[in-house]
């Protein structure tokens, strides 16, 4: 007795192939199922081609389908007798041309392995199946033959995990820490840890790369430690800062496997749903991220940038390392005078966090999209909002070239100008700027440049922008008094006394004519801004963190527009934005509102002022200024003083009111001739107290 009719419906069924062992397994399982039910068996093999069909190796490609249709009959024979069926053709889409063949054929089951038949299309072997299951009309079976090929499988054959933060297990700490260990002691922990010799210029350069390299080795948390360690030449030798400003990951890409994974993590669906293709050659691999190009099921050429899926654990793990390195190292004396290690530690793990997360990039893009807004030379990359998360991000690919390779012409000209005004507006009127602006990260498209990784931005508070643009002024005129002064303002160091302000002034001055005197390509703010805080550090009043970071910052920018215009003069460009930024803020100082809004300002400070004579003098209740006075001499000299003063004013105000009766017209004769009298008298007895008391 039948216990499975031909009238449930399952006539035919369908097996993709591409001949390998685990297909194998897909195969068989589908004869059988075919078998329960009597429906015929059709076994669909593509061959994709890797030669066009008009030359000698592609006509040769299709004598190899007349063979596989013979060897895959006698294959399909033996399993299903006149029930089998062999299907072989040439495509370059597996997944789409199993898919079309099922529709023609009016299979009602369709069977495929979860690995193999790969295809050029197909960006992971095994997603070939994901790409049937969410394209064919009829029912698909997904069968696990990972197991065949002695992988280790999960039960279901997809798992689609919610979106949000992955999962991180507990970090094995120990585990990391004699890692941590065995690297130092590699590369050297006495070479690492010591004290530089400031007299070997060559140790301290093998020094600072070996240090690099253990950097390097341990991974991202440390690599951004390096890097941030690069922006505090008040901590390290020269030597270090090169180096350290050098270090670069070294990491190997991620599988596909991993990078579909965590694609569809993100996404919420199968990546062949929103791509239609992914480039499995990566344009970068870091420790942090892998970055692919794409295309969009409209066509549309994208870039993804994919998270790691252990980065979040990695870094989590360093982290509570290094945290416990500066609860426990950090509040030694001998280490805090030259490092606070807390202050370290809270900008490395804020930084990393924000790495972390790629909305913290997409919202750097956008708000640099609107920094940029008012040149036509300079763009940032489109984002895809809507596929980004914040372990995926797509953007626009720039389909352009390095900027160095930039065509000559009035274009690249200015593009450089604009470039180097950009950076000026960003750290000085914005407040946010790009922190790592090197050749990498500048493309040139569209005759335009375009800004790329928005992973490292830096920030400026108002206070120092206002500094700022007083110290570019102070460049721009060649001012050295004016340019020592808003030094020490910027440092908090006015009030200095032990400070040798000649000197100071000297050495900054001595500077500035170094740097005027270089030619064009050399004139370079960026690191006539580093010189300036080395000189500062010299003289005990070190410079904000946040401007040394600028200073790189703009160190990067000038090299590159240097590279692209040779006679662009960074202190011309400099003044003359300025000039705009001063009268622009001048005009707006003058508009209607601003002015009512200072002058109720003014108002209430005046009045507060007003209250405050009050109280001093007991017009007003409250606490009166109480003076109490023990040295006797300084009594003395405080009554003399307030009596001189007292008469000193009388005087002036008769002699004045004296002046104003005699122009009036209805004052008495006598009225200014006794406020003269009067202010002589006084007069008289100011200058008695004054011989009489020398």
């Amino acid at each position: 007795m039948n216990e499975h009719p031909q009238s449930q419906g399952i006539r035919r069924v369908m097996v993709g192939t591409d001949g390998s062992h685990t297909a194998d397994h897909a195969v068989r399982w589908a004869a059988e199922f075919a078998s329960r039910y009597h429906a015929d068996l059709f076994v669909m093999q593509v061959i994709v081609p890797q030669h066009p069909g008009t030359t000698e190796y592609g006509a040769a490609e299709q004598t190899r389908v007349v063979a596989a249709t013979d060897e895959l009959g006698h294959v399909v024979r033996q399993l299903a007798g006149e029930r089998g069926h062999a299907l072989v053709v040439i495509d370059q889409d597996p997944a789409s041309a199993i898919v079309r063949a099922a529709e023609r054929e009016s299979i009602d089951v369709l069977v495929v392995g979860n690995a193999g038949m790969a295809g050029r299309k197909a960006f992971l072997l095994g997603n070939v199946p994901n790409r049937i299951s969410h394209n064919s009309r009829c029912t698909v079976i997904i069968v696990n033959t990972l197991q065949a090929a002695g992988e280790q499988a999960a039960e279901s054959v997809r798992v689609v995990e919610p979106q949000g933060k992955p999962a991180t297990a507990e970090p094995h700490l120990g585990g990391r820490a004699a890692h941590i260990a065995a690297v130092m002691a590699k590369h050297g922990l006495r070479e690492l840890f010591s004290k530089p010799d400031q007299s070997d210029l060559s140790l301290r350069r093998q020094q600072a790369k070996r240090l690099r390299s253990a950097l390097e080795e341990l991974g991202p948390t440390f690599c951004k430690l390096g890097q941030i360690l690069s922006t505090r030449p008040d901590l390290f030798p020269p030597e270090y800062i090169e180096e350290l400003a050098l270090l670069q990951d070294h990491v190997p890409p991620m599988t596909e496997s991993e990078v579909v994974r965590v694609s569809e993590q993100e996404l919420g669906v199968p990546w062949e749903d929103v791509f239609a293709s992914i480039d499995p050659k990566p344009l970068a691999a870091g420790t942090i991220a892998q970055v692919h190009r794409a295309t969009l099921e409209n066509g549309e050429r994208v870039v993804i940038k994919v998270q790691r899926p252990t980065a979040r654990t990695d870094i989590e793990q360093d982290l509570a390392l290094l945290e416990i390195f500066a609860e426990k190292v950090g509040q030694r004396q001998a280490l805090k005078d030259v490092v606070n290690m807390e202050a370290v530690f809270k900008h490395l793990s804020a930084s990393l966090h924000r790495e972390l997360d790629f909305r913290q990039e997409i919202d750097n893009i956008g708000r640099m999209r609107t920094v940029l807004a008012d040149y036509d030379r300079l763009a940032v990359p489109g984002v895809h909002q809507e596929l980004s998360t914040s372990r995926l991000l797509v953007m626009e690919e720039l389909q352009g070239i390095p900027i160095a390779q930039a065509p000559e012409g009035p274009e690249r000209i200015e593009a450089a100008r604009q470039l180097l005004e950009s950076f000026y507006k960003q750290i000085v009127v914005d407040g946010f700027f790009h922190a790592d602006p090197h050749p990498g990260n500048l493309m040139w498209w569209k005759d335009r440049i375009y800004l790329l990784d928005f992973g490292m931005v830096g920030a400026v508070d108002a206070a120092l922008r206002e500094h700022l643009l007083l110290l570019l002024m102070a460049l721009w005129k060649e001012d050295t008094v004016f340019l020592s002064d808003v030094t020490l303002m910027m440092t908090g160091s006015v009030d200095r006394s032990d400070l040798d302000l000649s000197r100071f002034q000297s050495e900054i001055g001595d500077m500035m004519a170094k740097f005027r005197k270089a030619a064009l390509a050399e004139m370079q703010i960026g690191p006539l801004l580093q010189e300036m805080s080395a000189i500062a550090l010299r003289h005990g009043v070190p410079m904000p963190a946040s401007l040394t970071l600028a200073a790189k910052a703009l160190a990067q920018v000038q090299l590159a527009t240097a590279n692209l215009d040779p006679q662009l003069d960074p202190y011309d460009v400099a003044g003359k934005f300025l000039m705009r930024v001063m009268i622009k803020q001048m005009g707006a100082a003058l508009d209607p509102k601003t002015l009512a809004y200072q002058a109720q300002k003014l108002k209430v400070r005046a009045e507060r002022v007003a209250e405050a004579v009050e109280h001093l003098i007991g017009a007003r209740p409250g606490q009166k200024l109480v003076v109490n006075f023990r040295a006797n001499s300084l009594e003395d000299m405080v009554r003399r003083t307030g009596r001189r003063l007292a008469l000193g004013l009388a005087a002036a105000a008769s002699l004045l009111s004296s002046g104003l009766s005699v122009t009036s017209a209805t004052a008495a004769d006598w009225v200014p001739m006794a406020f003269g009298v009067v202010a002589g008298l006084l007069t008289l007895a100011l200058i008695v107290d004054l011989f009489r008391n020398r």
